[in-house]
């Protein structure tokens, strides 16, 4: 096991933590790790009528537009009401039923961050109600087939939808 020998804080703002740990391999010798310490968020696969509702958004990290499932970190008491609530924010639609398909690590090579999946069915259309950072935002419905298209396309490269989407396909089976 790798063990932390010490640990300070690189950078920190309301979003995220920059963390710099001194660590000591397991045959003793030190080592350096960075990685950013984030909460974790919901994803919704919003399924109807053998299709997915996605959002698309500009993603400034990546510098262009970004489809993928309403994902985010919405303020509510627990996961599945944040789901529910995040879903209503990015698109306006309400699920008549949600249920979870499990728990993934986001990048676990540089964040503590995980990413927990629900699947949201019985939709009922409202309006959205964005964040003011969300106000470019669009969203669509596309079949199954074209969400798979999307993915080898590189039209779909969240790798958070990608991942959520086989969960989704594994837990169908």
């Amino acid at each position: 096991m790798i063990r932390q020998v010490s640990s300070r804080i690189v950078y920190s703002n309301p979003w995220m933590t920059v963390l710099e740990d001194a660590i000591e391999h397991p045959d003793g010798s030190p080592g350096l790790y960075g990685y950013v310490a984030r909460p974790d968020f919901v994803l919704i696969v919003p399924e109807e009528d053998d299709g997915f509702h996605l959002v698309e958004e500009y993603r400034y990290p990546i510098g262009r537009r970004s489809w993928s499932f309403p994902q985010g970190s919405a303020e509510a008491d627990t996961r599945e009401d944040e789901a529910r609530r995040e879903l209503v924010e990015e698109t306006g639609l309400q699920a008549g039923l949600l249920r979870y398909l499990g728990r993934m690590d986001n990048a676990h090579g540089m964040t503590d961050q995980g990413l927990h999946v629900y699947v949201a069915t019985g939709l009922t259309r409202g309006e959205p109600h964005r964040e003011h950072t969300e106000q470019d935002m669009r969203q669509r419905w596309v079949h199954r087939t074209e969400f798979e298209q999307m993915i080898l396309d590189g039209v779909v490269s969240d790798s958070s939808s990608v991942a959520a989407y086989l969960l989704w396909r594994l837990r169908r089976a």
